[in-house]
């Protein structure tokens, strides 16, 4: 997509094009000649202001969705003005006590805290708001496999993998066992994970089960070993493959305009509902050194739905980014407000995990 330069612009239409978009992101109604003229500081015709919202018009930032209708601003123009003529607002001391108050209260453990972030952020900006937590790899404490009974006692197909975490968080998995696996099989491959492999990461108790396979140190008969690959075969791509997202504030997208746009809202839940794509979107905001803002068809997860997001990484006590924070709704939101507020959050959670 090509942005047309500030530079291109004179000063008349760049303050036109400038109150066409303010007063668009205002009320989200096209905006026309008239609203315009009525405004301080111009001291222009209506004829004029139209005849330059004409030239903005061919040159691509604005557009009319209807006949004889006001002008609303394009993707290209919202660029322009998001990069170059925008004027930040900084949370304000309001906002800045319910960001704080809403991922502090309490002094909980930082969890609680990224789980707030989400709401607080949807509240504030009428969007809904989105945080991509920190994968963290569960740590083994102990392993258990339990019997499904299939056949007759102690004999199955199936089994049932346990995991309790060194956090007390507990996880299971069904598994396929080889025909023929006896309960005495499935004691000693648990027995085996929770005595040796105990207090390592999945991936490091991957890696020191190989080891000891290949050196043949794993006292365990043919039957067990089988197992242990397979209970911690399980969970191998469980952590890659699920998005780690909260979104809470949907409901914020059905407002007073969604009514004249209900395939493109409808379009945009389906794009929440299925978390995967819109993870990977903010994923790649964790290379940004700020926030990253993505209008509309710049990304094709939003061709169909003409969204756009404000996303901010945040980072640990390191300073190395481990999440993003940030919000999603219609093209039309408020920017100027929006963008410091997300950055606010995304500061006072890297200050939170310090």
């Amino acid at each position: 997509m090509r942005v047309t330069p500030i530079s291109e612009l004179n000063d008349r239409a760049r303050d036109i094009f400038r109150l066409v978009v303010e007063n668009y992101l205002g009320n989200g109604a096209p905006v026309g000649s008239r609203t315009i003229s009525q405004l301080p500081g111009l001291n222009l015709s209506s004829a004029s202001i139209r005849n330059v919202m004409q030239d903005l018009e061919e040159m691509g930032l604005l557009a009319a969705p209807h006949v004889s209708a006001g002008r609303v601003p394009t993707e290209s123009g919202l660029r322009l003005f998001v990069d170059g003529m925008m004027q930040m607002a900084e949370p304000s001391p309001e906002e800045r006590r319910v960001i704080e108050q809403g991922l502090g209260e309490g002094g909980g453990p930082i969890e609680n805290a990224l789980a707030s972030a989400s709401a607080v952020l949807s509240g504030l900006s009428a969007c809904a708001g989105m945080v991509l937590v920190p994968r963290r790899e569960t740590v083994l404490r102990q392993f258990s496999f339990v019997p499904l009974e299939q056949g007759g006692p102690g004999r199955g197909e199936q089994a049932l993998a346990v995991l309790v975490g060194a956090d007390g968080s507990v996880e299971n998995r069904i598994v396929d066992l080889p025909p023929g696996t006896n309960s005495s099989a499935l004691i000693e491959a648990g027995n085996f994970i929770s005595a040796r492999l105990s207090g390592l990461t999945l991936a490091q108790a991957r890696e020191k089960l190989g080891e000891e396979l290949a050196q043949d140190r794993a006292a365990l008969d043919e039957a067990a070993r089988g197992l242990v690959e397979r209970g911690l075969a399980s969970w191998s791509s469980d952590a890659a493959e699920r998005p780690v997202l909260i979104v809470r504030g949907q409901a914020n997208l059905i407002d007073e305009h969604a009514s004249a746009d209900l395939e493109r809202v409808r379009q945009l839940l389906e794009e929440l509902e299925g978390k995967q794509e819109i993870s990977r979107l903010m994923e790649g905001a964790m290379q940004a050194a700020a926030t990253k803002i993505f209008i509309g068809s710049e990304n094709k997860l939003f061709s169909l739905s003409g969204s756009s997001v404000i996303a901010a990484p945040y980072r640990d006590g390191e300073g190395r980014v481990v999440g993003v924070v940030g919000v999603i709704g219609p093209t039309r939101l408020n920017y100027a407000r929006v963008i410091p507020m997300v950055d606010f959050t995304a500061q006072t959670l890297s200050r939170l995990m310090r």
